[in-house]
C-alpha cells in the first residue's frame, strides 16, 4: 500500500491517494488549523445503473429504477439498531445521498472521527435486508415519490429531461416510480449491493483534522477485502435530437418555474471535465448578473433573483441549464437564442471573459479551505476519473475561443427544450 501525494500546480494544495489492499480507492487531505471533519463512503451506483453485469456474465440484469436509492435507505438499518444512534453516541452528524451516478454516505465531525470512521466503514460493509422491511420502506419511499410529484422545482427538472432524452435512465426520477419499486425484493437489494458495493467499485475521501497514518490504520482495520469483478453498466442508445422543444404542466404554485435547456454531446473522464469548466464559463457569459440580457431582463421584470444556471452532465448525458420563476418563460428563451446567436457572429468581449473565468476560478481556489468541499471534490473526481485539482488547471488554460466554440456548436437552437410549470394560484 503506497501513498501517492497529489499536488495542485497552482496553489500547491496537496492530498494523499491510496489504492489499498482490499480494493478501495482512499483520499485523504489533512487540513491543519481546520476543526471539522469531512468523510464520504462513496459507491459510482446512482439512478442510471439500471442495466449492469460482471466478469462471466453473458446477459445484463436489468432492474427496477429507483432501487439505487432504495438500497441507500436499507443499509442504514442493521440487524441490531440504527446507525444514527451509533452516530449520535460519537457526536457526529450522519446522512447519504443518491443521485443520478453516485451513491455516498457522510458524517460530519468536530471530534472523535476515529470512532465515526469505524461506524462509517463497517455499517456500509454490512447489509442487513429481510422482506419484512422492505415492504415497510416500499410504503415510506412511495410517500416521497408522491411528496416530490407535488414539487413544482423537481417536476420541471424531470420534465425537461424527458423532452430532451428518448432512452437514457436520467429521465427517471432517482426515487424511481410508485410500480417501479413495488418490484423490489431483499434477493434483488443483495444482487445490487454485492455488485455496486464491492470496494473496486468505492472510494473513501476524507478531509479536515485527521491524521492520514490514523485513518489508513482504521481502514486496515475495518475493510474487507473484496475481488474485482470486471463490473461494467451499459446504457440505451442515445440520439443527438430531443424529444420535443416545451412542455407545460399546471400546478397550484402562484409564479410560475421553468428550466430551459440545451441537449449537449456527452463525452466522459478529462474530457467531460474540460467540457464542463467551458460550458461553466459559457453559461456565466449568458446569464450572469453583469450581463446586458441580466439587466435588461431584469429591468423589464421579465426576471428575478432566482434566475440562473447551472451545467448538469454525467455518463451519457450533458445539458446546459438556465432555470427560475418568471411569468414570461417564452421571452427568456427568445433571449437567449438571441444572446448566443449573437456571441456566434460578433465573438466574446475579452473583458467579460477575464471578468468570468476569474470568478470562476476564484471560486474554486476558495473551496480549497472549505472542508466539506474537499471531501466532495476528491470524491467527485475519481468517479470521473481525474485529479482533484485539475478543474482548477482547466479553468486557469481556458482560452475564450475554447467557449467560443462550445457555443458555436453546443448551444444550438434545435436542441433547445422548454418545461414550464405554470401557476395556477394568484401570487
Amino acid at each position: 500500500m503506497q501513498k501517492n501525494v497529489i499536488t495542485s500546480s497552482a496553489t500547491g494544495d496537496k492530498c494523499i491517494h491510496v489504492k489499498h489492499d482490499s480494493g478501495l480507492d482512499i483520499y485523504i487531505c489533512e487540513m491543519h488549523g481546520f476543526s471539522t471533519v469531512e468523510a464520504l463512503f462513496g459507491t459510482k451506483y446512482g439512478s442510471i445503473n439500471t442495466m449492469f453485469r460482471q466478469k462471466g456474465d453473458t446477459e445484463y440484469t436489468e432492474v427496477p429504477e429507483g432501487i439505487a436509492h432504495f438500497l441507500e435507505h436499507k443499509l442504514f438499518e442493521n440487524e441490531d439498531c440504527d446507525v444514527f444512534e451509533l452516530y449520535a453516541k460519537t457526536g457526529a452528524n450522519g446522512n447519504a445521498f443518491t443521485s443520478f451516478d453516485k451513491t455516498a454516505y457522510i458524517f460530519s465531525c468536530s471530534k472523535n472521527y476515529q470512532e465515526s470512521l469505524r461506524i462509517l466503514l463497517n455499517f456500509v460493509q454490512e447489509p442487513y435486508f429481510t422482506q419484512e422491511t422492505v415492504d415497510k420502506e416500499q410504503g415510506i419511499i412511495g410517500q416521497e415519490i408522491q411528496m416530490t410529484n407535488d414539487n413544482p422545482e423537481w417536476r420541471v427538472f424531470f420534465n425537461m429531461l424527458r423532452c430532451m432524452y428518448h432512452n437514457h435512465p436520467v429521465k427517471i426520477d432517482i426515487a424511481g416510480t410508485i410500480e417501479s419499486i413495488a418490484q423490489i425484493d431483499a434477493d434483488l437489494l443483495y444482487k445490487c449491493y454485492n455488485t455496486f458495493y464491492n470496494l473496486n467499485n468505492m472510494v473513501l475521501s476524507i478531509a479536515g483534522n485527521i491524521n492520514a497514518d490514523e485513518v489508513l490504520a482504521i481502514c486496515d482495520e475495518c475493510l474487507k477485502t473484496c475481488e474485482d469483478k470486471g463490473l461494467e453498466t451499459v446504457f440505451p442508445d442515445e440520439p443527438d435530437e430531443i424529444v420535443q422543444s416545451e412542455i407545460y404542466e399546471k400546478q397550484p404554485v402562484g409564479t410560475s418555474v421553468f428550466h430551459i435547456g440545451f441537449k449537449c454531446k456527452t463525452c466522459s473522464g478529462v474530457e467531460r471535465l474540460k467540457k464542463s469548466v467551458t460550458a461553466s464559463v459559457a453559461m456565466s457569459i449568458l446569464c450572469d448578473a453583469s450581463t446586458d440580457m441580466y439587466r435588461r431582463l431584469l429591468k423589464d421584470n421579465v426576471i428575478n433573483s432566482t434566475f440562473g444556471g447551472e451545467v448538469f452532465c454525467g455518463d451519457g448525458y450533458f445539458t446546459v441549464i438556465f432555470s427560475g420563476d418568471s411569468s414570461k418563460p417564452e421571452v427568456i428563451r427568445e433571449n437567449i437564442l438571441a444572446e448566443t446567436e449573437r456571441l456566434k457572429s460578433e465573438g466574446i468581449d475579452d473583458k467579460m471573459f477575464q471578468r468570468i473565468k476569474k470568478s470562476a476560478y476564484g471560486s474554486m481556489v476558495r473551496e480549497l479551505n472549505n472542508v466539506e468541499a474537499v471531501a466532495n471534490t476528491m470524491m467527485n473526481s475519481h468517479m470521473e476519473g481525474v485529479s482533484p485539482y485539475d478543474a482548477i488547471k482547466f479553468t486557469s488554460e481556458l482560452k475564450s475561443d475554447d467557449v467560443l466554440s462550445f457555443i458555436r456548436d453546443e448551444l444550438r437552437g434545435d436542441r433547445l427544450v422548454m418545461s414550464v410549470i405554470e401557476g395556477t394560484v394568484e401570487s
